[in-house]
Order: structure tokens, then sequence, then C-alpha cells
């Protein structure tokens, strides 16, 4: 098993509640001691490393702890999802954000870095991921899952185009080609948008979900991490992406057809489409493991399917009780109802219900140190 070494003495964190608006980054997080008084003995520095959407969250969950725990300090670079799990599994960093649970074979190489039990996926983030546009005058469409479809496989070259057209009747769409932009980094929030496009789409999106952009559909512009994206499409007329909806700003986005009606993202519906998943079943997974499957073909009246539950990736064990009691700190700080409540402020999120940060607080509970 690798070895992390952080800290010293660690006592029981005493989360002081906090509501911070801040702006996501794709470039390293750090927050360090706060000034203010604190009775919390916690010390040592937690590195992490992950998913990009959870950017903004991440800030907020980082300037609380801190404010909580002044001599203890939580460091994040969101590289990116996939990125986040190679480190997490080669023993680069103590927690991983993932938009994506781990393969069946990352979960086996899980159990040489994170112990016999491997490691634990607890949701920390939940979200709706937009799908943006940039169009002159257009602020909102609507769109079913075919169209949707067929316009990131490049097969609706045009915002004219009939099927665009005859879902948005009374809207003035433009001859202006389309311009799809995609992620050029492994994301789990491309996993989660082409899972979304594998169910609901089938006939149409016939490449399998994956958290890489389909290497045939070549040629379509692409940038690195959220951030990216966001940047190159606001940029470009006519162009879409999908990103985590507290980024997309002030460009358009899409109603998606749920059933009979068009469901625009919102962070309720978002959580109701997260209420109709199931848990992930597989050998070597741990018996608290949180990892989902969401049902993206749901015909449930306001859900919103387009979603990514984005998880934090701990190992079940630690090489020393220092470690543990810091990754149980900042672990269930960023499960409670007051670090629910300052990452929905920061990034507009979906907070976690009750129920699951009950059970999520038990997954980290769980966590212990090598014997």
């Amino acid at each position: 098993m690798k070895v992390f070494r952080i800290g010293r003495t660690a006592a029981v964190l005493s989360v002081a509640a906090l509501a911070l608006a801040a702006c996501g980054s794709d470039n390293a997080t750090n927050a360090a001691a706060d000034t203010e008084s604190s009775d919390s003995a916690l010390t040592g520095t937690l590195s992490g490393a992950g998913a990009s959407s959870q950017a903004s969250a991440m800030d907020a969950w980082i300037a609380g702890f801190a404010k909580a725990n002044p001599n203890a300090s939580i460091q994040y670079s969101p590289d990116g999802s996939g990125a986040g799990r190679e480190a997490l599994l080669a023993g680069g960093v103590q927690f991983a954000g993932s938009d994506a649970y781990l393969k069946d074979e990352e979960v086996e190489a899980s159990l040489g870095t994170c112990g016999p039990d491997g490691a634990l996926h607890v949701p920390a983030y939940i979200s709706p991921i937009a799908i943006a546009f940039n169009l002159d005058g257009v602020v909102e469409l609507n769109l079913d899952a075919d169209t949707i479809a067929g316009i990131f496989r490049g097969e609706i070259s045009t915002w004219n185009d009939p099927a665009i057209a005859s879902q948005n009747e009374g809207t003035e769409l433009p001859a202006t080609a389309i311009t799809v932009v995609h992620r050029s980094d492994e994301s789990g929030t491309t996993e989660n948008f082409t899972e979304y496009l594998a169910a609901a789409a089938p006939d149409v999106w016939t490449t399998e979900a994956s958290g890489e952009w389909p290497a045939e559909l070549d040629g379509q512009e692409n940038a690195q991490g959220t951030s990216g994206v966001v940047s190159a499409a606001s940029s470009t007329d006519g162009a879409i992406t999908y990103a985590d909806a507290s980024a997309v700003g002030s460009m358009g986005t899409v109603a998606v057809k749920v059933g009979d009606e068009y469901v625009a993202y919102t962070a309720d519906a978002a959580a109701k489409a997260v209420e109709a998943s199931t848990p992930v079943k597989g050998e070597g997974r741990p018996e608290l493991d949180m990892a989902m499957e969401l049902a993206r073909d749901t015909t449930e009246s306001g859900a919103y399917p387009v979603v990514l539950v984005s998880y934090h990736l701990y190992c079940t064990t630690y090489d020393s009780q220092e470690t543990v009691d810091l990754i149980k700190a900042f672990g269930s700080y960023v499960v409670s109802e007051e670090g629910q409540a300052a990452a929905s402020e920061a990034a507009g999120n979906a907070p976690m219900s009750a129920a699951l940060q009950e059970q999520a607080a038990k997954a980290i509970e769980s966590i212990k140190a090598a014997s």
C-alpha cells in the first residue's frame, strides 16, 4: 500500500458555517491558515486533484475548512477527472475529485494503493450539465435527445435545421453553421454527457459512452477543462458545448425533452434525476461505497437527466491516524449541511438531500488507519 505522511496530532473538526461566493479556476487552489482564532487542533496539509466541475465548490469548501481549522490546509488542482483518478491510484494525492465512478479495472488498481478494501466513492457535488450555445438573440432552445445527439455528431450542421426549428416555433433561427466544442482532456463531464446521449438517443448516438470524446468525430473544436470549452464556445458565433451549469455564464441553454415536456436545467431538476439512481455493483467495491448509476432515459416529470454526480474518492485505508483524522474532518465538512450550503451559494449546484448526507457521513467515518 502506498503511504501518505502528513500532519501531526488531530482533533475532531468543529465546523462554522460559511457561505462563500468564489470563482472557478482550472489552476491549483490552496487555502492556508486563517488568522481568526479557532479551537481546532487539526494540523497538516491534504492534497487532492481532479474534476474541474467542482472548482467553485472546492474554493468554498477549502475556505470554510481553513476558517475552522487555521493550522490545516487543503490543496486541490482541478486537472480533470481522469487526471485526478490517475493521481490517486498512483499514490500522488490523498483524495481525488471525479465526475465518473471508477471502472472495474480502476477498482482493482485501487486495492494496491488504498488497502484491501480499495477506494471509496462519496458524492460531494451534484449539478446539471448545461448544453450551452452562442447564438445572437437566442437565450433558450427546446431540443429532444435525438436532436442533441445529431448536433454533437455533426449530422445537424446549421441552426435553422428543421429538426431544431420544429421544436422551437416562434424562434427566429439563423442559417449559421453549428460549431461543436468538446473537451480535449479525459473528463467525467464528457462521460456523463455521452452516457445521457447513449441512453436517451441510442439510434443516433451509437458510440459507447466514455470520458474521452469519440475519435471518429475528428475535426470538431476542442479545449482543455471546463473553463476552456466555455471560453471557446463563448467566443465563437454558432458554437455549442456541454459544461457544468455553474460555468456557462450568459450563453443560451437547452431545455431537454423528458417524456412529453421540455425541462430546463435547475438544481432541483438535477436532484430529482439523482433520486432515481441505483447503486453500482461489482467486486472490490467497499460495503459503504456510494457510486451511482443514473437513469439517463427517465421520463419522470420535472427531472433533468443531463446531470453529473461528482465524487470525492478516498482510500479506505491510510498509513497513519493523523492522515485519517484530516481526511475525515475535511470529508465530513464537505457533505455536511454547512459545507453543502457553502458550495451551493458559490457554484449553484444542488445540495445533497439529508438522507444522502447521512449516508455519506457514515461512509467517511468508515475510513481507517493501517494497523
